[in-house]
């Protein structure tokens, strides 16, 4: 409604009798600062810039911050800067100051960036001291203090203290790897200039976060060697270096260094949850799951929405195949952080588990929401739909896994045999091409192709294809039976090349099964060696043909046997039995057949005179 606002606004500063018009149009340009019609918003707070008595300082003072802002908004730094440098030189604040920072480092000015700086910290507080609030030997007076310890003034004071304090440390970490060569010698630069202001004991905190920023860089060695600088300065900076030290050798993986420090400083602050955590943390990847699980609920009980001890502990939880109580934590992480991809995921995968397909897709969905193309979620999605059946939905979710990660190979599986399964055979063929590309030295892609190929009806290209597996893995003994196959049905002269290739490549498998078996029965003869090698073939093979074609008799093998030529004759026929690695054709309804049965029932019958036509 911020029309109405504005005609309502227009319509009292139009009356001469107003006095207070000028605090009106701060509303107006508020508005059009809302409505992001900046021109219009610098215009009216300059108009009431203009109409507001200088005695009102501290309005004036708002009105020009809020012209500053604008000009930020607008991209117009220069001008922004000399709003900020007034406000700064009439009357300071932290908040004016650290605009007037960050203008300067848009600008990229290095001097100036330091100058705007040291304005910061020159800035007073105008609070007192926190010595008044400390007790004394006058009853009355400590009565006193314990009603104004923690009042809305004091609050206001607390307030203001964190503010100027955020301010002093956010400023130091934006402009300490600009102002100097290296980002080290620009935060000593800051520290420096902390400590010898009214604000000295944020120096610490600095250093901390200093190391921090070398764990974000990746630059361990310097971060360790800031740490260890804190271990003989007060117990609270102590206790605080100790915690992220024992963080930064739990990921480095070094967890007797790690526990060394979280022991120290759990010896510090026995209720620290940082330290809890990290404690829990080495206990856990040492195995000890149970004590892993009480350091967490310490951590707990100490700082309910400590979330990385609520994380940890669903995580246990779910090892523990507690998935109740790791429900649970993960819906408290949930309504502490909502909507973050992790915690949802867990919530899902938990539903996943505990076999309840709808609250697993709904929260799912929900995820989906949130982030759009994490392949790892797509593809459970779609395994889920596939459980509960719904096919297309589930070829949806791993299509769109395979377009964000196209070389997860269970998706790529998953999506040649859902085609393979329509019927498609020839919309496969671009997936286990894929997987060839992605695992060139695994031959059953390369198969899966062919097989493509043949069961389209693509003849040729599938001969070729086999013919390209065959030079690439001369030895494979499932190509050189589909070649054989293949040259018998489409009658090419290659059939004897190939056929003897066949049987050399069995003998080598043979030969090679043999002496297998001959090392895991060194104790035994050479010739129950040699026995147990050919019956354990014979069942072998036996056992490998029966799944794929049923064989009732010698005719159909290849005599491995024969030294000589492969020929053609009665008793001995080419064995083209190969298992698919697609798997059997879907059979055709056998109408056809069931109908030939019942015309041969009156094969042997004469028909009367009566049944011929006339």
């Amino acid at each position: 409604m911020w029309t109405e606002a504005l005609s309502t606004f227009q319509v009292i500063i139009r009356n001469k009798m107003f006095s207070n018009a000028g605090r009106l149009k701060v509303n107006i340009g508020n508005i059009y600062f809302k409505q992001k019609e900046y021109h219009k918003a610098i215009k009216y707070y300059r108009m009431a810039l203009d109409q507001i008595p200088t005695s009102h300082k501290d309005v004036r003072m708002r009105i020009m911050q809020n012209i500053g802002i604008v000009f930020v908004k607008m991209g117009q730094f220069g001008d922004a800067i000399t709003s900020f440098e007034h406000i700064m030189s009439e009357r300071p604040d932290f908040k004016t100051g650290f605009n007037l920072l960050l203008c300067y480092y848009a600008l990229n000015d290095k001097d100036n960036m330091k100058k705007a700086f040291l304005k910061l910290l020159q800035t007073e507080l105008n609070i007192d001291d926190d010595d008044k609030y400390l007790p004394t030997e006058d009853a009355h007076s400590n009565l006193i203090l314990e009603a104004i310890k923690n009042d809305s003034l004091r609050q206001i004071e607390r307030q203001k203290r964190q503010e100027a304090e955020r301010c002093v440390v956010t400023a130091a970490k934006i402009i300490s790897p600009c102002i100097d060569v290296t980002f080290s010698v620009g935060y000593d630069w800051c520290v420096e200039q902390v400590k010898a202001s009214n604000h000295a004991d944020l120096a610490h905190d600095l250093e901390i976060n200093k190391a921090i920023a070398y764990l974000k860089q990746k630059d361990f060695g310097k971060a360790v060697e800031t740490l260890k600088g804190f271990e003989r300065k007060d117990s609270k900076l102590a206790a605080h270096a100790a915690t992220n030290l024992s963080f930064l050798y739990f990921l480095q993986k070094e967890y007797a260094t790690a526990d060394k420090y979280a022991e120290a400083a759990l010896a510090t602050d026995r209720y620290n949850p940082s330290a809890l955590v990290n404690k829990g943390n080495i206990l856990f990847k040492q195995g000890d799951v149970e004590k892993a699980l009480e350091y967490y609920n310490d951590a707990i009980s100490n700082e309910a929405s400590c979330i990385e001890a609520l994380y940890n502990l669903g995580l246990v939880y779910k090892k523990l195949d507690r998935k109740e109580e790791a429900l649970d934590c993960f819906y408290k992480l949930h309504a502490i952080l909502r909507n973050h991809p992790e915690v949802m995921y867990q919530i899902a995968n938990l539903y996943e588990t505990l076999e309840d397909p709808d609250q697993a897709m709904e929260w799912y969905m929900q995820l989906v929401g949130v982030i759009h193309s994490d392949p790892t979620m797509l593809k459970s999605m779609g395994e889920l739909c596939d459980y509960i059946g719904d096919k297309s939905q589930a070829y949806q979710y791993h299509y769109d896994s395979y377009r964000y990660l196209p070389s997860n190979m269970q998706v790529i599986e998953w999506l040649g045999a859902y085609f393979i399964d329509s019927q498609f055979p020839e919309k496969a063929i671009h997936y286990f091409e894929r997987a060839a590309l992605v695992q060139p030295s695994e031959v059953k892609w390369r198969l899966m192709v062919a097989s493509c190929h043949r069961r389209s009806g693509n003849y040729q290209q599938a001969l070729n294809t086999y013919k390209l597996i065959h030079k690439r893995f001369p030895d494979n003994v499932e190509c050189l039976k589909f070649l054989v196959r293949l040259c018998t049905d489409m009658g090419l002269k290659e059939l004897q090349e190939y056929a003897n290739k066949l049987k050399k490549a069995e003998k080598t498998k043979e030969m090679r099964e043999q002496r297998i078996s001959s090392s895991r029965r060194p104790g035994s003869s050479r010739g129950s060696r040699v026995g147990s090698a050919d019956s354990e073939r014979s069942s072998t093979s036996g056992h490998h043909r029966g799944r794929s074609r049923p064989q009732s008799t010698e005719k159909n093998r290849i005599d491995l046997a024969s030294a000589g030529p492969y020929e053609f004759s009665g008793s001995h026929e080419l064995d083209v039995s190969y298992k698919d690695p697609l798997g059997p054709q879907a059979e055709r309804p056998r109408t056809a057949a069931r109908r030939q049965e019942r015309e041969e029932d009156f094969a042997d019958e004469e028909l009367g005179d009566d049944l011929l036509p006339e």
